[in-house]
């Protein structure tokens, strides 16, 4: 897992730590379940925060996030907290509202079970020719970077796509006339299971490679 990704959705999601969200988990999706709309998710959720609780990772009046109940500086709901969390600090204690140690290794473990390929990027954002055919966008189309080559697709710089063997998409996030165009690889369709926006993920990917810049 490249440590580049890891501090991108740090940063993404709280602002690398800073911005974790005060209410309190039991509070907002007992709230919620309560609510409706989503009752039977948030039940389980309220099960599952309960149960970390009594597993003594965290204190009760300590266990704060967001509205929604995204927890900690990885913002894990419950269930992927229970699923996906891992002390790696070895104090027996798994702390994502402290302890960075268990938040990057946590939040790695969850990539690295949802597809992560650490030989591969994310995707780049390129240029489509004049006349480009529109039904080509989206996730459900999927080339190999040869053909998309062969299509006309283009690094922004205007030079022909890597000589690589992968399958790749192209996402348009934003709509109209000046809509950006990304190909995207697999890693994307991972960063996707952590958050299903495609805005989410392009950010992510290019923080991740401002930072190795």
């Amino acid at each position: 897992m490249q440590p580049r990704f890891i501090v991108a959705f740090w940063g993404i999601e709280t602002d690398f730590g800073r911005l974790t969200g005060g209410y309190s988990v039991i509070a907002a999706i007992t709230t919620l379940a309560y609510e409706g709309r989503r009752a039977e998710f948030f039940r389980s959720q309220l099960l599952d925060a309960l149960q970390i609780l009594e597993a003594g990772h965290i204190e009760p009046e300590q266990m704060t996030g967001s509205w929604a109940g995204a927890m900690g500086q990885a913002q894990f709901m419950p269930s992927t907290f229970r699923a996906y969390a891992v002390d790696f600090d070895g104090d027996n204690r798994i702390d994502l509202w402290n302890s960075r140690a268990d938040v990057f290794a946590s939040a790695a473990n969850y990539l690295a079970k949802v597809g992560w390929n650490g030989d591969q990027t994310w995707g780049r954002e390129v240029k489509l020719p004049k006349g480009f055919d529109k039904s080509q966008l989206g996730l459900e189309a999927q080339k190999p970077l040869d053909e998309w080559d062969r299509l006309g697709v283009r690094r922004l710089s205007g030079n022909k796509l890597p000589e690589r063997n992968l399958m790749a998409s192209l996402v348009q996030p934003d709509a109209g006339k000046f809509a950006r165009t990304y190909l995207v690889y697999d890693n994307y369709r991972a960063i996707l299971h952590w958050n299903r926006s495609d805005k989410f993920a392009v950010a992510v990917g290019t923080l991740a490679d401002a930072i190795a810049r």
